[in-house]
């Protein structure tokens, strides 16, 4: 069995990457935070706030980004950190829509009742 400290990556280019920080600025991005760009790529910003900016034009959540760059999710972290800082991103949790937008449970339980009549 092979194990990888970091997967693929050298450790040098993630501390590189992230500028020496080991933690994320903001601690409330979670796995399916959805990311949507604010703004195009300046120029002389780092290649993967780029590549985030350009691949966030539609809501993308987190470890998606992270499956993209191919990078650890906690460097994503880090990275969207320092975007959101900037402004260039917005961050959102799917479940921060509100209870007011949910369906109600007795009308979820008829729709499953259906569902197994079928």
């Amino acid at each position: 069995m092979m194990r990888w400290a970091v997967g693929d990556e050298d450790p040098d280019r993630l501390y590189t990457v992230t500028g020496g920080r080991s933690r994320a600025e903001r601690v409330d991005l979670d796995l399916v935070t959805l990311i949507v760009s604010e703004s195009n790529p300046a120029p002389g910003m780092q290649s993967e706030h780029v590549k985030i900016l350009r691949m966030c034009r539609n809501p993308t959540a987190v470890v998606e980004v992270a499956s993209e760059l191919g990078l650890p999710v906690s460097v994503v972290k880090i990275l969207l950190s320092d975007l959101l800082r900037a402004g260039s991103v917005s961050a959102r949790h799917p479940s921060a829509r509100g209870r007011a937008q949910l369906p109600d449970a007795a009308f979820l339980e008829k729709v499953l009742s259906g569902l197994r009549k079928l």
